[in-house]
């Protein structure tokens, strides 16, 4: 197939640290990437030059022909002060163009701007475009066309964001972080339109699933190169463990050889006179290739949590609502020590509500919440840290402790801590207002890990971390002894951690699902297979009872029969002549387009004349 992109020698640097060096890469249509690394290394950068958001140091990116790209950035912004609708259609593209202005006619416009505006629509047929937009939003859960995008939640913005890609019907399409705010059900949305779009797709993503599912080559940038994969992200994983390994091995050669060569440019240069010049370039390009760095900095989580008693907690009858709309109703549990939950629900059900009122954030309208006395609680909210911005970051943990203890006894002071979540002394001096998204949760959990918490609660703490930092968090959780709740949209992550799943339903019904996400997924849909077979059956059944005994089916005569296949020949030829005058039309048409628009409206007559009597005689075939 041939190259939709390609990237030939693309440098990018901020400063004196190199994001990516002399890198290329082809893409051939239809192929879908998925770009893995670890938070800084330059991911949603590569994105934004791909995406003309952004200059780059040196290099050539060539794309083919007039190729259509759709952007969607990890944070969308829109025009302030526009409506849903509006911002719908600020996307790329001539159908979007003519919506608009058939929108402003409407709006601001004179009665011959009107018109003029609704003959384009007929003329690109944009009617149907604006109809899709309007579904697809309803599908998304945007109903009300004309709310302010201003008053719209993180979900509902990256859902809108997503709304106007998916309508650029882009053959190129870039995505950073599709998944982050968004609910699961939207997710695997997505991801099965992503499967099944011949659009060529390269997005950064941290959800495995989604990447295992959507992706059929991964590239990942290590040490300011990039490697390719052509496989999803299970192969990947192996393929690079395989590649460290053999880079591991050639390393070691490296230097095993460069120190033999150290010896020989050691010696007094008498000693060496003579020797060939190669011997000499070739030491120093030893020396060059015995620098890579193949050991990888990990964040460790080893702070110590407290003892947590036989008594966790216990809810009863707890009941909240705000207005009409119910949380909680009647509500009762008692957790065990050791429990690890995840909880999962729609957007806006109220899982974030339910885990503030058992940490006692959000009071509940009734019922009551006895916690042990040896609970105590870690929560990550998904709202961020609630430092001040002009603060640092050392002096942030400074604040909280001046000796945190670790697993096995160790204490160390706020520095050290904070090195072990990858804050180099430099990067502790930063502000907090100056960190990256992926800076600010790792700041996040470890202060929220330093307190010795027993009980963790957290909420959403996928967004914005790498995959690679996922793993360790995911291992650390596995091993902890305390409690966890956990609210998270990643498939994956939920898999690995809960034991069992608290359903919020909707009009305060939660139900208690004794097994991971994916098995939950499998029972889910058996269960809606299973109603709609019965639902079905009840309707011929009904539909049986209905008919008298004595009612049989009406079979075509001789004559109805002959009259089906004349009429199917006939409704060939008005069709195809209909497709003609629409394109005359489409063109401009001629002198004698007021005799083929009479001739249009009799093709529509008989038309609808012929298919009614042709739908009357296909239900006694």
């Amino acid at each position: 197939m041939a190259n939709v992109l390609n990237i030939e020698n693309l440098s990018k640097s901020y400063g004196d640290r190199m994001l990516f060096a002399d890198i290329n890469l082809g893409v051939e249509a239809g192929e879908k990437i998925g770009i893995v690394a670890r938070n800084g290394t330059g991911k949603s950068t590569f994105l934004r030059i791909l995406a003309g958001r952004e200059d780059y140091d040196s290099g050539r990116i060539t794309f083919a022909g007039s190729l259509r790209v759709a952007w969607l950035e990890q944070t969308p912004e829109f025009r302030p002060g526009a409506t849903v609708l509006e911002a719908a259609l600020e996307g790329d593209g001539p159908l979007a163009e003519t919506v608009r202005r058939y929108i402003r006619a409407l709006d601001h416009g004179t009665a011959a701007e009107q018109a003029a505006a609704t003959q384009r629509m007929d003329a690109e047929h944009a009617w149907d475009y604006e109809d899709r937009l309007r579904q697809l939003l309803t599908r998304l859960g945007l109903t009300d066309m004309n709310a302010p995008v201003d008053k719209l939640s993180g979900g509902q913005r990256k859902r809108l964001a997503l709304a106007r890609v998916v309508m650029q019907e882009a053959d190129l399409i870039i995505l950073d972080e599709p998944t982050n705010h968004l609910d699961i059900p939207v997710i695997e949305w997505l991801e099965g339109y992503l499967r099944r779009a011949r659009a060529t797709l390269i997005m950064v993503t941290h959800d495995r699933y989604f990447l295992d599912r959507v992706c059929n080559r991964i590239v990942e940038i290590d040490n300011a190169s990039f490697y390719s994969y052509n496989g999803n992200y299970d192969y990947f994983l192996r393929r690079r463990a395989e590649r460290i390994e053999a880079m591991a091995a050639e390393l070691a050669r490296v230097r095993n050889t460069l120190r033999r060569e150290q010896e020989w440019m050691s010696r007094q240069p008498q000693a060496r006179a003579g020797k060939a010049k190669f011997r000499i370039d070739s030491f120093y390009d030893l020396k060059e290739r015995s620098r890579v760095r193949l050991e990888e900095k990990n964040v460790s989580l080893d702070a110590k949590s407290s003892y947590i008693g036989s008594k966790i907690f216990e809810a009863r009858d707890i009941s909240k609502r705000f207005g009409d709309k119910v949380i909680l109703d009647g509500f009762s549990y008692t957790f065990a020590r050791g429990e690890h939950v995840g909880l999962i629900g729609a957007n806006g059900v109220g899982k974030s509500t339910f885990i503030k009122m058992l940490q006692g954030l959000v009071a509940q309208d009734s019922g009551s919440w006895n916690v042990g006395e040896t609970v105590r609680f870690g929560y990550y909210s998904q709202d961020g840290i609630s430092f001040s911005a002009d603060k640092k970051v050392i002096d942030a943990v400074t604040e909280l402790a001046e000796d945190i203890a670790l697993e096995g006894g160790e204490h160390v002071a706020p520095m050290q801590y904070l090195q072990r979540f990858l804050f180099s002394p430099a990067d502790q001096q930063k502000y907090i207002s100056t960190l990256s998204g992926g800076e600010r949760c790792r700041l996040h959990l470890a202060t929220v890990l330093m307190r010795r918490p027993n009980f963790l609660i957290l909420d959403e703490p996928t967004n914005d971390l790498d995959i690679i930092t996922l793993g360790i968090l995911e291992e650390y959780l596995a091993g902890f002894k305390g409690c966890v709740i956990v609210i998270s949209h990643d498939r994956f992550f939920l898999d690995t951690i809960a034991d069992h799943l608290f359903v919020m339903e909707g009009e305060g019904v939660i139900k208690d699902f004794p097994g991971t996400y994916s098995e939950y997924r499998e029972w889910a849909d058996e269960r809606d297979r299973l109603a709609a077979a019965e639902q079905a059956s009840r309707h011929e059944k009904t539909a049986e009872k209905s008919r008298p005994r004595t009612e049989r089916p009406a079979r075509m005569s001789f004559k109805e029969r002959k009259e089906f296949e004349a009429l199917t020949e006939r409704l060939e030829v008005l069709n195809a002549e209909k497709s003609a005058l629409e394109e005359y039309f489409n063109a401009g048409g001629g002198d004698d387009i007021l005799e083929k628009s009479a001739r249009f409206e009799a093709v529509k007559e008989e038309l609808d004349e012929a298919e009614m009597r042709w739908l009357e005689l296909s239900e006694k075939q």
